[in-house]
């Protein structure tokens, strides 16, 4: 014999047209997701706020806006629809799928040499890497959590799990050591011009070896460039560890400054307690301990 519904909770249909709505600010788009019209969304939310006994959206002429008990509402909503999505996969596949945001330097130099020891740990989680091109914000449309760079983690309706503060330092190639490395170019980011400036100030050199004629919108390429004897990259030194084992790198200078921004793993509030997240963040700080 099934138990009899858990009282006071309203009908899913109701919460997911909420939902939906919530997070799209829109009764049409909603309908649109839903596969349903929209006069089926507003009675479908109409009827929960009658249930709730508090409006849950402002009605405007063209728009909709959140009160502050929707706003309250939603994500509590969206973290159990998240759920249920995990636990069904779980159920019906035996695994479930965690969607990465990285940059693609980070995945290439750092995350993809060392993810098979993340795989074999938790065979259950298919891990799927998204390295296309975004600065700090997190797509929650795109991934389940993200590995950024930022000064502001404290995003309103995300979870920053810090973890590490990088250092930059200058590389080069060993080929460049037999010329004056004050001659030569420092090899920038037009994303972050102001590592490399930083970083110059700091070794007190003259402001002209800061006018490299290439720009790069990313570690990977700047760390390429300077593998190929081109100038002097700016770089976290993270992302070169490898490199200067080997030898295929050099620091030229004994600079080093702390990065401005600080490295984090962002997901939706309420995320970092599905059994996957949490599992790959453990992880990812592990990795990070043994690193330092």
């Amino acid at each position: 014999m099934y138990a009899d519904p858990v009282p006071n909770l309203p009908p899913l249909a109701s919460l997911r047209a909420f939902e939906a709505a919530a997070r799209l600010l829109s009764f049409r788009a909603a309908a649109e997701e839903l596969n349903v019209t929209q006069s089926a969304i507003s009675h479908q939310v109409a009827e929960l706020e009658r249930r709730l006994g508090v409006p849950l959206f402002h009605r405007r002429s063209r728009r909709v806006e959140l009160t502050d008990a929707g706003a309250t509402y939603q994500p509590y909503l969206r973290e159990a629809f998240d759920r249920i999505e995990q636990g069904t996969a779980l159920v019906t596949r035996g695994s479930a799928t965690l969607d990465v945001q990285v940059y693609v330097t980070v995945a290439v130099r750092w995350l993809i040499p060392r993810l098979h020891h993340f795989n074999a740990a938790h065979p259950d989680t298919k891990v799927r890497l998204n390295t296309s091109t975004f600065d700090w914000e997190f797509d929650d449309t795109a991934g389940d959590v993200a590995i950024v760079c930022t000064e502001r983690p404290d995003r309103p309706g995300l979870h920053a799990t810090h973890l590490f503060d990088a250092t930059l330092i200058a590389v080069c190639s060993p080929t460049v050591l037999p010329v004056d490395p004050t001659t030569r170019p420092l090899l920038q980011l037009y994303t972050a011009p102001e590592e490399a400036e930083d970083w110059r100030l700091a070794a007190g050199l003259p402001g002209s070896v800061a006018d490299g004629t290439t720009r790069f919108d990313s570690y990977l390429l700047a760390i390429e460039a300077a593998i190929e004897g081109q100038g002097i990259a700016v770089v976290p030194s993270f992302l070169v560890a490898a490199d200067l084992r080997s030898g295929r790198l050099v620091t030229p200078f004994d600079v080093s400054i702390p990065q401005p921004r600080q490295w984090y793993l962002v997901c939706r509030n309420g995320q970092q307690h599905l059994p996957h997240v949490s599992a790959f963040a453990d992880w990812l700080q592990a990795e990070v301990h043994g690193d330092q």
